[in-house]
């Protein structure tokens, strides 16, 4: 484990939500997505229902797909600006089937500053840890989703939303078998 097991899970969170914005994924499309998604993430706290909630969230989603490909001061200034917004106060809480762990925003705060704020709080884990290298954008050519790097050596470079990494693996394969072929005779 590279990060506390809530640091973990709010940056496999922050992908996910990140993520809803790729082709493909499940999207944030209406009030009945972010209620799957919310269900999904285990999201606990107030909620509105509402159309203006599923904006915001859509726009925190935008904010943080930025911090996520930031590079540190950026990230840094980003981060600090979203905890300043909510003014985050962190403290320990212990809910649902979940043991000790950081929240920084009131229950009743709204979701998308909720999101926000559990997000950042992680991050602020990657940034003091120097681990901002772990925050990657999918290597294959048409994705553009994003994961947290969890290997020891920093290795994974595909995301689990489609078959990204089977796709690279199979066309890597069939270039060498092409290369290695036999070339027909020309006479």
């Amino acid at each position: 484990m590279v990060f506390a097991h809530d640091t973990e899970a709010a940056l496999a969170s922050t992908a996910n939500l990140i993520n809803t914005a790729v082709p493909g994924v499940p999207g944030l499309d209406s009030v009945a997505d972010l209620d799957r998604f919310v269900k999904q993430e285990q999201f606990s706290g107030s909620r509105e229902h509402s159309a203006a909630e599923l904006r915001a969230v859509q726009d925190m989603r935008t904010e943080l797909r930025t911090i996520w490909t930031a590079d540190e001061d950026a990230a840094v200034h980003m981060v600090n600006g979203l905890l300043a917004r909510a003014n985050a106060l962190p403290q320990l809480v212990r809910h649902d089937a979940f043991d000790w762990h950081l929240h920084a925003t009131a229950p009743d705060a709204p979701l998308a500053l909720r999101m926000g704020v559990e997000a950042a709080m992680a991050l602020v884990d990657v940034l003091r840890s120097k681990e901002l290298d772990r925050l990657k954008v999918c290597a294959a050519e048409d994705c553009d989703a994003v994961l947290i790097d969890l290997s020891k050596n920093h290795s994974r470079r595909y995301c689990d939303t489609g078959n990204c990494g089977n796709r690279a693996n199979v066309a890597a394969y069939r270039r060498r078998k092409s290369a290695q072929a036999p070339q027909p005779a020309t006479g």
